[in-house]
């Protein structure tokens, strides 16, 4: 970790000295190259570049490239989606096996995650109501048959989770923003009276379960963590064999707007962001259809969320879809809530396209409309858990429980080129590469400072050019890299 804590520090020294000029968002944007250097920070396979700083260029005079030259294309002056952030969940298995490493481990994974300086910045935490599959343990927060709710309380979550989350926000200099998902509600709330495999919320338990999450947000919140949102149920089309409960779009939507949204604002959390679906791409259109065209459910609904496990068989993400619902519903924020490479192996554990998976879907699903991502664990064991039905999966950083090692996946400094360098506010551009192996996509920080990212898939150094109104510096992307470029 010494390593990365230098090349952190030579990023923020640098950053820290650029010129900031301010710039305005939307129609008449004030961008101008002129007198601008591009900073270029590098993570590259077959190297030790990990957000290293590599390269500087300058602008010079290009007012039209050559069919034969490698262009990457930036438009500041068309401005849409606002980026909202970028994060991963704090679960029960991450914040068992923070708590099972030594303070110095713990330390360097706090700060290598959530601190905008020596870290990657994150700003966004996802945690768990009730029990999922990253858990140890199966449990509730409530006795059994407790309609009332009178015996609430979140005493399971005071051991680890809790402590875990209230140091990250305190590395993250209390700017983060924590949503929660339930998994599944309590087996006796629903009609298999399982909280695993699925099934469904007895309608007679709707007005109990919706005031179920009022009690968690704000028993959380008098423990000093403000909760900035909820989503209404994890996966709600998956049947799993751990905790699940299946939801309709029109179940979906009827419990948002007769019990969901009502209890929310008579408990007088009105103010707390209500995310819908928190599934995959392949059915997010009809979902979105199915919410926003009702305007009783759709005045509670902050956006809909979306993951990235649909059984896509080798071909191409649905990364369209994505578009298509921020084509149709301009208005609603569209938020990545889940995802993670599954089926943890540790002999794969440095394999590239571990990065390269979260590289290409972030560029891909920004330029469609996102707002904002969400890694799911942040933190796993050596194996790839804890987890209560052997589901291992990867995250960005594993602890070894038995020796205190912090190790660190190639996925952890690609989200890093985009949760660094993007600050919360800034508004997506125009990015347009003229060859297929560079994915790219641009943003405007509230500061003026504009931000490019460059994935390269092919296995050449590739040299290309910036090109903005008729200036151009030229950058060279290495085989299977990412770069974050500042202007």
């Amino acid at each position: 970790m010494k390593r990365i804590l230098i090349i952190f520090t030579a990023v923020m020294a640098v950053s820290c000295n650029e010129n900031k000029e301010t710039a305005k968002t939307g129609s008449g944007t004030t961008f101008s190259t002129e007198g601008k250097k591009v900073t270029v920070y590098t993570t590259a396979d077959s190297t030790e570049l990990r957000l290293s700083l590599t390269d500087t260029a300058s602008f010079s005079d290009k007012p039209q490239p050559f069919e034969n030259e490698v262009s990457v294309f930036v438009d500041p002056d068309k401005t849409f989606q606002t980026y909202f952030g970028i994060g991963g969940a704090i679960t029960d298995a991450s914040a068992e096996t923070f708590y099972k490493l030594p303070a110095a481990s713990r330390q360097e994974i706090i700060k290598a995650l959530y601190d905008p300086k020596d870290g990657i910045g994150y700003t966004v935490a996802r945690t768990n109501i009730n029990s999922c599959d990253f858990s140890s343990d199966m449990y509730t927060y409530v006795a059994e048959n407790d309609s009332t709710l009178g015996t609430f309380n979140i005493d399971h979550d005071k051991k680890f989770k809790i402590p875990m989350i209230k140091e990250a926000m305190k590395a993250a200099g209390n700017k983060l923003n924590v949503f929660a998902s339930p998994w599944s509600p309590p087996s006796w709330m629903k009609d298999n009276n399982d909280m695993l495999h699925g099934g469904k919320l007895k309608e007679s338990a709707a007005k109990s379960w919706a005031l179920y999450y009022t009690k968690f947000v704000k028993a959380f919140e008098k423990e000093g963590i403000p909760i900035w949102g909820i989503s209404v149920q994890n996966e709600p089309m998956a049947t799993q064999r751990w905790e699940s409960c299946i939801f309709t779009g029109e179940e979906e939507r009827d419990f948002l707007k007769n019990h969901l949204g009502p209890t929310m604002e008579k408990e007088g959390l009105k103010d707390k962001k209500i995310i819908v679906w928190d599934h995959n791409r392949d059915l997010v259109y009809q979902r979105a259809q199915t919410y926003f065209d009702d305007p009783e459910a759709a005045k509670y609904i902050w956006g809909i969320g979306f993951h990235w496990y649909e059984d896509w068989s080798g071909g191409t993400p649905m990364y369209d879809n994505i578009s298509r619902v921020h084509e149709a519903y301009p208005d609603k924020n569209i938020f990545f809530t889940e995802g993670c490479a599954e089926s943890y192996n540790a002999a794969k554990f440095y394999n590239w396209a571990l990065g390269e998976e979260y590289g290409r879907s972030m560029i891909n699903d920004f330029n469609n409309g996102m707002v904002g991502f969400t890694d799911w664990n942040v933190l796993l064991d050596e194996t790839g858990g804890p987890n209560h039905v052997q589901n291992f999966c990867f995250a960005p950083v594993h602890g070894d429980t038995k020796t205190g090692k912090v190790s660190y996946t190639n996925s952890y400094y690609y989200i890093g080129h985009f949760s660094k360098f993007i600050q919360p506010g800034a508004k997506r551009v125009i990015a347009a590469a003229s060859r297929s192996q560079l994915l790219t996509t641009a943003f405007l920080n509230p500061d003026g400072k504009l931000v490019v990212i460059v994935m390269n898939q092919g296995n050449i150094n590739t040299p290309y050019s910036v090109w903005i109104r008729g200036k151009a510096a030229t950058v060279t992307a290495r085989p299977h890299s990412i770069a974050t470029l500042i202007l």
